[in-house]
């Protein structure tokens, strides 16, 4: 009787030190991740877990997912466990399938081959494309468009093993919604044909100032520029047109040079965006500030900021103020 009582005893012990063990945090001194691959059992899962020094009592564990019907519940997918997590909490994670994602950024103002460059880099990105993906537009269904401009700058999430044509997909179907909404509440009268063109032009407001003040009232300007008639003389057109040639200087040579990209040459605007156009560039480009304004030039704050100007006269009195403060703030740092 006496030996009953102690295997009862010792029992009950290992059932309070067992279901104890569910609510004490994991002793991690860093975070842990690792992949449920399906068709996986809870015990090998448990048992590569206990290896790796996170379940301190994996026999535990596993009787109590199995006691209350969730170790077949438990998703496929990679996890991350922070320090802190408990073994009742990270099977609860792995029940609800709160998979770890990750996250890729495309930058306001990069070009396409930009964006791919940053796409090959990111490790946690299937690669599935080309070095200069051709067909990328054909691939994501519209095929002789121009991958220029059609993905939204944005950071997206995504599991692990997602290539990066599905990250595109996401990035473009993001683009082609901002545009449509943009464009359907517009402000009325832009001398604008169609969405198209709007996102070119946002393109050209994204590369020439990066001041979210000054976005509507530049959007205004080269609005109005085209309403006139007026080229629209935007130096970021021209650098684009240059490709790989542009080496960081624009030349005299290079505004002369005829190329679909030149709107120091040709009235209208550029064939293609020039680059990838966040959603309050397109937004302000569908809402520009009304403005007489038809010339601009850095001002002297240093700030990122520009006068505006609607005469030559005035304009041209901005320039020699600019180039007389560059020239003294040169000078000022040659004595330094």
């Amino acid at each position: 009787m006496f030996g009953l009582l102690c295997i009862a005893a010792v029992a009950a012990a290992l059932v309070w030190f067992g279901a104890r063990s569910l609510d004490e945090p994991m002793r991690l001194a860093a975070p842990v991740r690792f992949k449920v691959v399906p068709g996986t059992s809870f015990a090998r899962l448990a048992a590569g877990l206990a290896s790796q020094g996170v379940i301190a009592n994996p026999r535990a564990w596993v009787l109590y997912a199995r006691w209350s019907h969730l170790a077949p519940a438990v998703k496929a997918g990679e996890y991350e466990i922070q320090p802190g997590t408990t073994p009742r909490e990270l099977l609860t994670k792995l029940v609800n399938g709160q998979v770890l994602l990750h996250s890729f950024t495309i930058v306001d103002g990069w070009r396409v081959q930009d964006m791919l460059t940053a796409l090959r880099r990111n490790s946690d990105i299937v690669a599935s494309l080309g070095d200069k993906a051709p067909n990328l537009m054909a691939k994501l269904g519209e095929p002789g468009a121009n991958p220029e401009g059609q993905f939204l700058p944005e950071t997206y999430r995504f599991m692990g093993g997602t290539t990066d044509l599905e990250v595109l997909r996401q990035a473009h179907a993001a683009l082609v919604k901002e545009l449509a909404d943009a464009w359907r509440d517009r402000e009325p009268g832009l001398p604008l044909r169609d969405s198209h063109e709007l996102l070119i032009m946002a393109s050209i407001v994204q590369k020439e100032s990066g001041l979210p003040q000054e976005l509507g009232r530049i959007a205004g300007l080269y609005l109005h520029r085209l309403a006139i008639g007026m080229r629209l003389q935007a130096d970021p057109t021209v650098i684009y047109g240059l490709g790989d040639a542009y080496d960081g200087d624009i030349r005299t040579a290079d505004l002369r040079a005829d190329t679909p990209y030149n709107t120091y040459t040709r009235v209208g605007m550029p064939p293609t965006p020039i680059a990838l156009a966040s959603a309050a560039v397109i937004r302000a480009t569908a809402h520009p500030e009304k403005t007489d304004a038809v010339y601009f030039v850095a001002s002297t704050k240093g700030d990122g900021s520009h006068v505006f100007s609607a005469t030559l006269e005035a304009h041209n009195a901005a320039v020699a103020s600019y180039v007389t403060h560059q020239r003294k703030k040169a000078a000022g740092d040659k004595v330094r």
